[in-house]
């Protein structure tokens, strides 16, 4: 039902407002709504946000977002979590109406200016009442006596009524009238780890692994992985992700780049889960024990690192389930389990779950392992191939997690159709990988960034991983080393949240074959032991580039959003220029798209957008570029030349003009 004041299209909205809108801890985003009213009397509006507890807190004045359109929008802040709602206030501002219709007739010396100067000394004396008598009410209350003043001039009455006190006052408390507000929007505020961070994803049982010709291949354990952790840390990662820690069963185990012939000593897939040794709760033997897990977890904390662990659901014919559950897997016409398929590839080593004919008893069992590992210090679950189980069951699952951990961290590995990546996020999920790999020119990244920091921004977070254990595109297989440097600032800069696979800093890019994505002795079958410190004294390593980058993320609160990405004009098609902004923090970036050949560009800034109007066409400034330290004079058109492998990109701060007697704009 329409209020007095239609109120229309309130956004941010989610699934018509049945599902929760997405925002973190001191996370800005604009609300935005339709108001408008009959005849030519002024409106205003606001925004109310109330906290988890029920407290509304002050409201946010919104102003029209373009002249004539009727669309009003307002930047809001939640400054804690839970589940909040906010609300859209339109109103009739009697004063401004007066304002305008007095700054007319009494100018044109109306007939009625006796009338309408009294009629504006009733409306102020009434507005008086709701300020606060330290917040300006003295100053109403003159402005009101003045405009009764008769022996005054009629311009002289209306300036005092205009006069700044007065106006500041009236525009903090004003007099409201056939206040209409929209329904209350549900809005989930989560911790900031759920938008911003950096991932680095390390099989443990490569990390200090010993591998010999002639010799049985020894695995890495836990306490071997925890030191590299120091290393991780150090290039500015907030989490560490894990595959699967869990026994791999032995029934058509595959061998080294997916053979099907495995030998006694290949240590198999670990996402074919479970063996005699257990399932989704036990730990490979190879790999330690459960105390070797804790030290491994609290080795992470001490380095200020998170852990991130894969959830798998499904199973190697040898996990427990499969002789416990049989109800909880296909079986096919001749009795036997149906392994996963997606053709033409197929997994004989993994039975998926059917869930329909138990799916209470999947989200217990589901939920309890989950817990399990809650309780030894995991508070971020990467959940493989989400999109091939039912979205109800993740929607129970999560829900059943967060209720009580609202701090609980799910990424969705659902490299699939559009609608059900945003459905996962609005049902629970609190990030999403990405087709960022997929996009490499210049069009399909401004795109896919613009779909992403707009409507989708509020369901689903993308978190930019440049490479998988699955995943080694054809862009980094031929582009070598100037390609993973372009393709790390793109991702870190683009987004709040990013990722490399291990072995992206070696910038490993050797294929299974021609036109694969597979890498060549894949880790997913093997192990994998690097020498770190020979790469190191080699120079065989783009960490030094990767720690820059999540320092300089970590520096500028720009680079730690998603809404707010703007691109900028640059008459090359290889050449890529975008900013980001955080109130006074502004970021410019500008990368070469190409990695084999040196690029040249005359990048064109959108000066209003990033809050430059008052720039003249050809003023300069000194920016200072983050990733070199080099100082250049742009101005809103500027000359660029990137070298691949000497200056992929340049990283630039910019400070936007401050308005006159004022602070800088936010």
């Amino acid at each position: 039902m329409i209020g007095r004041i239609p109120v229309l299209d309130v956004r941010p909205l989610v699934d018509c407002g049945r599902r929760p809108a997405k925002a973190v801890v001191g996370e800005t985003f604009q609300v935005t709504a339709t108001v408008f009213r009959e005849g030519h009397d002024a409106v205003a509006a606001n925004v109310v946000l109330v906290d988890p507890g029920g407290r509304p807190g002050p409201w946010t004045p919104m102003c029209e977002l373009a002249p004539g359109t009727d669309r009003w929008g307002a930047e809001v802040t939640p400054t804690g979590e839970g589940r909040w709602t906010y609300t859209v206030e339109a109103w009739s501002d009697p004063v401004a109406t007066w304002r305008h219709a007095a700054g007319i007739k009494i100018p044109a010396g109306a007939t009625d200016i006796p009338l309408v100067l009294a009629e504006g000394a009733e409306l102020y004396e009434r507005a008086a009442a709701g300020v606060p008598k330290r917040d300006g009410r003295e100053a109403v209350l003159a402005a009101a006596d003045t405009l009764r003043d008769s022996a005054l001039p009629a311009a002289a009455r209306l300036a005092a009524a205009l006069a700044p006190e007065a106006t500041a006052a009236l525009d903090r408390h004003p007099l409201r009238e056939l206040v209409s507000a929209s329904r209350p929007v549900p809005l989930l505020v989560e911790r900031r780890r759920a938008l911003y961070g950096a991932w680095y994803e390390l099989f443990p049982r490569s990390e200090g692994a010993v591998v010999r010709q002639g010799e049985p291949p020894v695995s890495g354990t836990f306490r071997t992985a925890a030191e590299r952790l120091p290393a991780v840390a150090a290039m500015g990662f907030d989490v560490v992700y894990l595959p699967p820690i869990h026994p791999i069963g032995t029934t058509f185990r595959k061998g080294p780049n997916n053979s099907l012939t495995p030998g006694p000593e290949d240590v198999g897939v670990p996402w074919a889960i479970g063996s005699a040794e257990g399932g989704h709760d036990e730990i490979h033997p190879a790999l330690g024990t459960i105390e070797d897990f804790d030290h491994f977890v609290e080795t992470a904390r001490t380095l200020r690192l998170e852990i991130a662990l894969d959830f798998a659901l499904q199973c190697s014919p040898d996990h427990p389930w499969v002789e416990k559950h049989p109800e909880w897997f296909h079986h096919r016409a001749d009795g036997s389990v149906a392994y996963a398929e997606n053709p033409p590839k197929k997994y004989q080593d993994i039975y998926p779950i059917a869930f329909d004919s138990d799916l209470r008893g999947l989200v217990r069992e589901t939920t309890r392992v989950l817990r399990y590992w809650m309780a030894h210090g995991v508070r971020i679950f990467r959940v493989d191939n989400p999109h091939t189980k039912p979205v109800l069951f993740w929607e129970k699952v999560i829900a059943n997690i967060n209720r009580t951990d609202p701090d609980v961290i799910f990424l969705a590995e659902a490299f699939t159709r559009p609608a059900m990546m945003r459905t996962l996020g609005a049902v629970g999920f609190q990030q999403s990988y990405t087709y960022f790999t997929w996009r490499n020119s210049k069009q399909e990244l401004t795109e896919y960034l613009t779909e992403l920091s707009g409507e989708s921004a509020w369901s689903m977070r993308p978190n930019f991983f440049v490479n998988t254990p699955d995943i080694l595109h054809a862009y980094l297989q031929d582009g070598g080393r100037p390609a993973f440097e372009a393709r790390a600032v793109l991702a870190a800069t683009m987004a709040p949240a990013w990722g490399v696979y291990a072995g992206y800093e070696l910038c490993e890019n050797t294929p299974l074959k021609p036109g694969s994505e597979e890498y060549l002795d894949s880790e997913k079958y093997q192990l994998r032991p690097r020498d770190w410190e020979a790469a190191e004294r080699e120079g065989r390593t783009i960490a030094p580039l990767i720690t820059s980058l999540n320092r300089i993320r970590r520096r500028h609160p720009a680079l730690q959003q998603l809404r707010d990405i703007h691109f900028h004009h640059a008459d090359n098609d290889a050449v890529i220029a975008y900013s980001k902004r955080s109130g006074a923090d502004i970021v410019l970036v500008v990368v070469n798209l190409d990695p084999h050949h040196t690029q040249e560009a005359t990048v064109s800034l959108d000066r209003a957008r990033l809050g430059l109007a008052s720039m003249e066409g050809h003023e300069t400034v000194p920016v200072r570029d983050e990733l070199t330290g080099e100082t250049y004079h742009w101005g809103s058109s500027f000359y660029v030349r990137l070298e691949p492998g000497v200056t992929p990109a340049h990283i630039v701060v910019l400070r936007p003009s401050p308005p006159i007697g004022g602070s800088p704009t936010s």
